[in-house]
C-alpha cells in the first residue's frame, strides 16, 4: 500500500460557552492601542504537522482520533481539522 504524507493543521478553540479569559483580556486592551470596535476575540491554538496515510480519508480518521485522545479536551474544546493544501506547513 502506497503511503503519502498529508499536512495538517488542527485548530483547537474553546466551545461556545467556555469562559476565555485570555480573549477578554485582549478585547479589553484593545481600545487602548487604538483598536476600535474589536468583538468576541476568543483564544485557541494552531498545531501543524504530517500524517502518512494510504489517503486523505484515512488521514482525517487518524487525525480525529488524535484530537480525541490527545490533542483537545473534547468537554470544553473543538478542533477544526484542515488536511491538505489549506494546511500546508512552512
Amino acid at each position: 500500500m502506497t503511503m503519502a504524507s498529508y499536512p495538517v493543521l488542527v485548530e483547537v478553540t474553546l466551545r461556545p460557552g467556555i469562559a476565555d479569559p485570555q480573549g477578554a483580556t485582549i478585547e479589553r486592551a484593545l481600545p487602548a492601542l487604538g483598536f476600535e470596535g474589536v468583538e468576541g476575540v476568543r483564544v485557541g491554538k494552531a498545531i501543524r504537522f504530517t500524517v502518512e496515510a494510504p489517503d486523505a480519508d484515512t488521514a482525517r480518521s487518524r487525525v480525529d482520533d488524535l484530537c480525541q485522545k490527545f490533542l483537545t479536551n473534547p468537554v470544553i474544546e473543538d478542533a477544526l481539522v484542515s488536511i491538505g493544501v489549506e494546511a500546508t506547513i512552512e
